[in-house]
């Protein structure tokens, strides 16, 4: 259901659940949870096999739950969800097919989410009944503004990958998200770890700036000998 492979400087963690559109079980979520915690590369790349990147919870998990089962299942889900967007690594959401419901809650939470041509997301709980209940509430309006949040939840209607660049939910847009991964691991992993540590800071501003400083000052004493060589190489 979950499978995890180390390729260099990134950790390809995949889920493989094909034939079910790569949604997750209860001991599904266990086990991305204890997949993304376990990461000690500078990224992690988190992926669907098959046409989908995961269409999010098991239907038949949530048919068989009730008032006393569904706070524990939305726990795991949100579980999952704060594993991926604190983890050191950064975590990078290849959303290659459909991302629906939990899948994209759990896009949501990664540092970057890049879609290929063949990408559709929606939010379509409210036609069951329900919602997103992985964080996705929190999520959603954050990445993408409450308005686009609110049309997403409110029609349960699916977007394009397009229109999910259009409004912010994901970066790019490219055939193969892979390249994007690369191209972020081929970073120095201190630099990567301390800019994701500061974009997801939300202490207030005057704190923000005084731990950047601090990092700037952190990666100058770790880099400065090699800023000009790279600097001249990058131009």
């Amino acid at each position: 259901m979950i499978r995890t492979e180390q390729d260099g400087d990134v950790t390809v963690v995949t889920l493989d659940r094909p034939e079910r559109r790569n949604a997750l079980t209860p001991e599904g979520l266990d086990r991305l949870e204890a997949a993304v915690s376990g990461v000690e590369t500078p990224v992690c790349y988190l992926r669907g096999e098959g046409p989908a990147f995961a269409a999010g919870a098991d239907f038949d998990t949530v048919q068989g739950l009730d008032a006393e089962t569904a706070p524990e299942f939305s726990r795991k889900g949100q579980a999952v969800a704060e594993a991926l967007e604190t983890a050191d690594s950064i975590t990078v959401a290849g959303i290659d097919g459909h991302a629906h419901g939990g899948g994209l809650e759990l896009a949501l939470a990664c540092d970057v989410r890049v879609a290929t041509p063949r990408t559709t997301v929606a939010e379509p709980g409210v036609k069951l009944g329900l919602f997103g209940a992985w964080g996705g509430t929190a999520r959603l309006p954050e990445v993408v503004g409450t308005a686009d949040a609110m049309d997403l939840a409110l029609s349960g209607r699916t977007i394009d990958a397009e229109e999910a660049r259009r409004i912010g939910l994901v970066s790019r847009v490219v055939d193969d998200p892979r390249a994007v991964v690369d191209e972020i691991a081929a970073h120095p992993s201190d630099t990567l770890e301390l800019v994701k540590e500061r974009l997801r800071d939300d202490a207030d501003r005057e704190t923000q700036e005084r731990r950047e400083r601090e990092a700037f000052a952190t990666l100058i004493e770790h880099h400065g000998k090699t800023v000009r060589e790279r600097f001249e190489e990058s131009r």
